[in-house]
């Protein structure tokens, strides 16, 4: 026999043990992790379920309804005074609208005018977009200028 040979097989073995036990470890040690990971998340959904029952997260959650009923409350009355609509008014009715509402957008517009237009379709467009801001148009045409 060589030596060599011998030599060789020797090592070959050995590191054919050591990468088996080191594998076994491996595993082991995963097993463990999984198993750490499971309970943890078995304490995590107690936990979740005595925070649901917690008065205080009660309390949190009936303040955000009351709040969001609130709001709805004051869009819908925005609506009724005339916000969210792009809405052409007399001049009769300009003081009224003017003084009825905390802001307003008032475009007095000519009809022929392109620019007037341009205009017309932007703030139609933001009327949507802004409830706490009434938007409208007057007839700069027919505006009684002997005032």
């Amino acid at each position: 026999m060589d030596p060599n040979s011998v030599k060789s097989t020797l090592s070959n073995l050995a590191f054919e043990n050591v990468m088996a036990a080191a594998a076994r470890d491996y595993k082991k040690e995963m097993l463990a992790q999984e198993k750490a990971q499971s309970s943890t998340s078995v304490n995590q959904e107690v936990d979740l379920d005595e925070l649901m029952d917690h008065p205080e997260l009660e309390k949190l959650h009936a303040d955000r309804i009351a709040a969001l009923k609130k709001e709805a409350e004051k869009r819908e009355a925005l609506k009724r005074q005339g916000h969210g609509e792009y809405r052409e008014i007399s001049e009769g009715d300009f003081l009224g609208e003017v003084t009825g509402s905390e802001k307003v957008v008032c475009h007095f517009y000519h009809k022929e005018f392109y620019r007037c237009k341009v205009m017309d379709k932007h703030l139609k467009a933001l009327a949507s977009k802004h409830l706490d801001t009434k938007f409208i148009k007057l007839d700069a045409e027919k505006r009684d200028c002997s005032r």
